[in-house]
C-alpha cells in the first residue's frame, strides 16, 4: 500500500497541516518490493495493457515499477509520477528504469507533458492523499491527463470498519521463519482516517513503518470522478475482471473521459 505518514498511531490530534508526499518513500523504499511480493502484478499488467489499448501510460505513485516495468516490457509508453525520490531511485536501478521518464512530485496536482491514453492510481495509493479535497484534485488531475476517451484506472480497498473492534485491529500479513510482518490500525470514522503501523520483526531487529489513510467509499470516488468529468465504465473485485458484489473486499474501478 502506498500511503503517507502524518502522524503515529497512537495519536488522535489534528491533522497535520502540510502534506509531505515524499515521507512515505524514504522510510519504506528499500524493503517496498517485499511488502508487495504476493501483490497481484501479472493480472493487473494484463488488464491494463486491455485498458490502454496500445496508447501511452501514466502511472501516479509509480514507486519502484512494479507495474510501470512490465507494461514498458510489452512495448507501452510509460510514464510516471511519485513523491518520493528514494523509491525513484530503487526504479532507476532495476533494467530498464532509467528509461522511463518520472516526474518527482504530489500526483494530487503533478502535471507531465503529453497527452494519455490511460492514467493508472494502484495500490490503495488514492487514500494516501489526506483529506476528499486532495483526492478530488488528483481525479481532476487525472482527467486533465487523459485523451478523449482516456480512462482513468483506481484500484482500492473497500472499508470494512467491521473489521475493527473498539476502533483498533492487529492483522498478521506475513509469517516465515526469518520474518514476521504486522500491521496495528486505529480507526477514526469521523474523519474517515485509518492510522496505521507495519511492524516488520526479523533476526536483526524490529523496524516501525507508519502510513495513514484517507478512506473512501466506491460510491464517494464516483463521484469525485463525476466532478472531474469521467464516468464510471466498470468495477471489478479485482483485476482479473470478478463481479463486485456485497461481499468484495477491494475493486477495481475504471472511469472514462
Amino acid at each position: 500500500m502506498r500511503t503517507v505518514s502524518m502522524r503515529g498511531i497512537g495519536g488522535r490530534g489534528p491533522m497535520a497541516q502540510e502534506f509531505d508526499a515524499s515521507a512515505y518513500g524514504r522510510a519504506i523504499a528499500d524493503v517496498y518490493d517485499m511488502t508487495m511480493a504476493d501483490a497481484p502484478t501479472e493480472p493487473a499488467v494484463e488488464r491494463l495493457q486491455e485498458l490502454a489499448a496500445g496508447g501511452p501510460v501514466l502511472e501516479f505513485g509509480i514507486g519502484t515499477g512494479r507495474l510501470a516495468l512490465p507494461l514498458a516490457a510489452r512495448g507501452l509508453i510509460v510514464a510516471g509520477v511519485d513523491g518520493s525520490p528514494e523509491m525513484v531511485e530503487v526504479l532507476r536501478a532495476k533494467p530498464g528504469g532509467d528509461r522511463i521518464p518520472v516526474t518527482v512530485g504530489d500526483f494530487a496536482g503533478t502535471r507531465v507533458e503529453g497527452e494519455f491514453s490511460l492514467v493508472v492510481l494502484a495500490v490503495n495509493t488514492i487514500f494516501a492523499l489526506p483529506s476528499q479535497e486532495a483526492q478530488i484534485s488528483c481525479f481532476r488531475n487525472a482527467a486533465a491527463h487523459l485523451r478523449p476517451g482516456g480512462r482513468f484506472v483506481v484500484e482500492a480497498w473497500t472499508p470494512d470498519l467491521a473489521a475493527f473492534r473498539d476502533g483498533t485491529a492487529l492483522r498478521l500479513l506475513s509469517l516465515g521463519e526469518d520474518r514476521v510482518f504486522v500491521e496495528a490500525a486505529r480507526l477514526s470514522p469521523a474523519d474517515q482516517m485509518m492510522y496505521t503501523t507495519k511492524i516488520d520483526l526479523t533476526s536483526g531487529g524490529l523496524r516501525l513503518l507508519p502510513a495513514n489513510h484517507r478512506y473512501a467509499w466506491p460510491a464517494e470516488l464516483d463521484l469525485m470522478a463525476r466532478l472531474a468529468g469521467m464516468e464510471r465504465e466498470h468495477r471489478w473485485a479485482d483485476w482479473r475482471g470478478a463481479p463486485f458484489t456485497d461481499d468484495s473486499r477491494a475493486h477495481v474501478s475504471v472511469y472514462r473521459r
